[in-house]
């Protein structure tokens, strides 16, 4: 699948980029019902979100104000934390309020400099490019501001603000990017001056009027009126698809009383559902000892009684709710259904393809990716060729396993059912490898990760990481700041936030990485040769109860280097246009390349020794252990691989092969889904099953027909971890020269050059899939 990376010459930058891109922001979770993360929605210059890092409780110290733009005479204006000249957003001041007023004031400056570079267009990158990119600014770090805050302090106020402001948005994208003057300039300057361009400005070029073609410049008349009214509704849907799922996963609060209902639950789960139904029962007596106890839909939660509880009717009750959230089955209202919403989203993005000149919308969106459909389809058909017997063969262990455990469940009909496997699972991993997660996770404390993260980084990547607290607004407590400078040099590199911890009351779910502003010359503070990039990391790991610190899964561990490997691309990138600095211009199945990548290092005694402390004796964790992990690496890997392919496949044929109609020709998106699940699932579907209906990615994010690009860049990134592994691993001075090759290809170059350049300017070479089948386990198969 890997024997032509390159497109086409007509298939230009995957990532929307600059100032003609039109479409809202989401920030994406991550893996569909794990915590594992993605890299945030840079939809559009109008969306482009925010950051935050965040560890602890620590005080902190007063935040300098930066001074108010006053454009206006209104006090509206005058006072709106939205308008200020800062990099840094005003995380803890914007609400609800300012978002109408601020929003409407940069519209109009947006729309008057447009308008004053259009009268006066000249196909020079200096008179076009530049002031475009500076015009636009103010509203993709004000928008996204917004937009961060919906995701991470989500009320009613702010999502009534962000609906009556949001068409806007639209409207103001889809007037730049269906702008005939800004277009024809674009391809003036591309034919004019291409041969004294560089390479990252030519894709920069490449990518505007790709991004032109694909948002409707070439349509006129009610073919355009009709492009316009279903970019609109897409938007509406998405945030509405949203919205419907955060309030689905608030709703859910279950309480127990009874010792007997919370039998299994290791103390930090009893710890966190004491805690909850303090904060969200209205029980403030609630206690560890004797409970209540309360359970929601949020990851930790959710993972604690799948993995732990040894009441089979309350997992049952509880994975039932998880995967119709959102949905009828669910007992949501007609309002809160998401079965309409997908079906409509789908039916509009075919149609919007067709207006396009595309037969569906996968072709869309592969016309921005490295791969082709019929490239995409290829691996994923080679990944389940080699995991789905692995995969089969798990089942029957795990039956095998809870028969012997005198478990009723492994013998009826059917054996184990989706409800029983997390907790079985966990039960014989324990048994293969003699360890548990909640024996594990004592050795994770947040703080200690964080460190061990951060010295991997400055080892690798000649980096040094600081905490910063105080020097940023932030929007909840529980948030850090923290800077990078050189390490050589000592010069200032960029800056992130972190968000660690699980809001389920205002914190969407899952994990992920957006940016705050990137590094561009062009809007380089007075003084600066460049202004510096900021990024934030969102995550929802278990908060710090019972006087102990945030105590992390392993999975978390890996989600968090997730998270850290895009935000470091976004942050040590060389590039110095903001249309292609960063993850801003990377083609979408090569931008989970270094976070997939940064995850491989958790595995390794070096970052092991870093990353973990034992919360009171302070030892890291033991060799012994450490190679149980190791080993326990490839457990369970080919039912995880052939979940994967599912979420993919069944991605690809609703945005291709499915009719989009509703069910009108008797078959509906989930009809869809339960045919892939023949192919890839162990399991049969449940019939209530509407997982759909929370698939955030493909529905309220940006991966609609794009979700294989997780495999996808698991190949390139398995792969380049082998060039560490071929120097060796214990070689300090091989590894942190290797470190510096990827840092000046993968995390430097952005979206200036085309990743299998890049790709092959590190590895020297073209990708191989035999890394990620070896790490996985599935070698062997594959040989065979």
């Amino acid at each position: 699948a890997f024997s032509a990376l390159r497109p086409s010459a007509t298939t230009l930058l995957a990532r929307p980029s600059g100032v003609v891109a039109a479409a809202s922001a989401a920030a994406k979770v991550a893996q569909p019902g794990a915590s594992t993360g993605g890299c945030g929605s840079n939809m559009a210059v109008l969306a482009v979100p925010t950051a935050a890092v965040a560890v602890g409780r620590r005080q902190r110290r007063n935040v300098t104000r930066p001074r108010h733009i006053r454009f206006s005479a209104t006090n509206a204006v005058v006072e709106n934390p939205l308008l200020e000249e800062s990099t840094l957003p005003a995380f803890d001041r914007i609400s609800a309020e300012h978002v109408e007023p601020g929003m409407e004031h940069i519209f109009a400056r947006l729309t008057a400099e447009v308008e004053r570079i259009e009268k006066g267009i000249a196909p020079e990158w200096n008179s076009l490019v530049v002031p475009l990119e500076k015009a636009s600014d103010q509203l993709s770090t004000g928008w996204g501001a917004v937009k961060h805050l919906q995701s991470v302090k989500d009320s009613k106020p702010l999502r009534e603000a962000i609906e009556k402001v949001e068409p806007k948005v639209v409207e103001i994208g889809l007037r730049i990017s269906q702008s005939k003057p800004i277009y024809d300039a674009y391809v003036k300057l591309q034919e004019a001056e291409g041969d004294k361009l560089n390479e990252a400005q030519l894709r920069l070029l490449e990518g505007e009027i790709r991004q032109a073609r694909l948002a409707g410049i070439a349509l006129e008349g009610e073919k355009r009126d009709r492009f316009n009214e279903i970019q609109q509704e897409l938007t509406a849907l998405s945030t509405k698809f949203n919205n419907n799922v955060l309030d689905a996963t608030k709703k859910y609060l279950h309480v127990i009383t009874d010792k007997e209902g919370v039998r299994g639950l290791p103390q930090s789960a009893l710890e966190l559902a004491a805690a909850t139904a303090q904060s969200r029962a209205e029980k403030p007596d609630a206690t560890v000892e004797n409970g209540p106890w309360a359970f929601t839909l949020d990851g930790p939660s959710f993972l604690n009684v799948m993995t732990y509880s040894e009441d089979r009717q309350l997992r049952k009750k509880t994975y039932d709710a998880y995967v119709t959230r959102a949905s009828k089955e669910g007992g949501s209202t007609d309002e809160g259904d998401n079965a309409p919403v997908l079906e409509r989203i789908l039916e509009l993005k075919k149609e919007k393809a067709e207006l396009l000149g595309y037969d569906n919308y996968a072709q869309v969106s592969m016309s921005q990716k490295m791969a082709t459909l019929d490239k995409a389809m290829e691996l994923l058909n080679q990944l389940l060729g080699t995991s789905k017997e692995a995969a089969v063969n798990d089942l029957a262990e795990l039956n095998a396993f809870a028969n012997e455990k005198g478990a009723p469940e492994a013998i009826e009909e059917g054996g184990l059912k989706q409800w029983d496997c997390p907790f079985w699972a966990d039960k014989l991993r324990e048994a293969k490898y003699s360890y548990s997660e909640e024996e594990l996770k004592q050795y994770f404390p947040l703080p200690k990760v964080l460190s061990g993260m951060f010295s991997l980084a400055e080892r690798l990547f000649d980096v040094k990481v600081t905490t910063a607290d105080g020097e940023a607004p932030v929007w909840h407590k529980d948030v850090q700041y923290f800077k990078i400078n050189d390490a050589t040099t000592g010069k200032p590199v960029a800056s992130f936030y972190l968000d660690p911890y699980s809001r389920p009351e205002e914190k969407r779910g899952g994990a992920w990485m957006n940016t705050v502003c990137s590094r561009s010359r062009a809007l380089a503070p007075e003084g600066a040769d460049v202004r510096l990039p900021i990024a934030h990391m969102v995550c929802n790991g278990a908060p710090a109860v019972g006087g102990k610190p945030s105590l992390m899964l392993f999975s978390d561990v890996e989600t968090l280097f997730h998270e850290f490997g895009h935000a470091l691309q976004h942050m040590l990138t060389k590039q110095e246009d903001t249309s292609v600095a960063g993850i801003n211009g990377v083609e979408w199945d090569a931008v989970e390349l270094p976070s997939q990548f940064m995850e491989n290092f958790c595995y390794t005694r070096a970052t092991m020794n870093e990353i973990s402390a034992h919360h009171e004796t302070g030892e890291p964790l033991p060799k012994e252990l450490f190679d149980k992990v190791v080993a326990a690496r490839t457990y369970r890997a080919g039912t995880q691989m052939c979940r994967q392919v599912h979420f993919s496949l069944s991605d690809l044929l609703l945005h291709s092969e499915y009719a989009c109609d509703n069910g009108k020709s008797g078959i509906t998106a989930f009809d869809i889904e339960k045919q892939v699940a023949k192919k890839t699932a162990v399991l049969p579907t449940l019939p209530y099953d509407r997982f759909l209906c929370s698939f955030m990615h493909i529905f309220g994010g940006g991966y609609a027909a794009g979700y294989f690009s997780y495999k996808w860049a698991e190949v390139l990134s398995a792969d380049a971890f082998s060039a560490f592994e071929e120097v060796g691993l214990d070689d300090d001075v091989a590894m942190r020269a290797t470190g510096r090759r990827f840092r000046d290809t993968v995390l430097a170059l952005g979206g200036g050059r085309h990743p299998a350049d890049v790709f092959q300017d590190f590895r020297g070479r073209e990708p191989s899939v035999e890394p990620l089948l070896r790490h996985s386990g599935l070698l062997p198969a594959a040989v065979e």
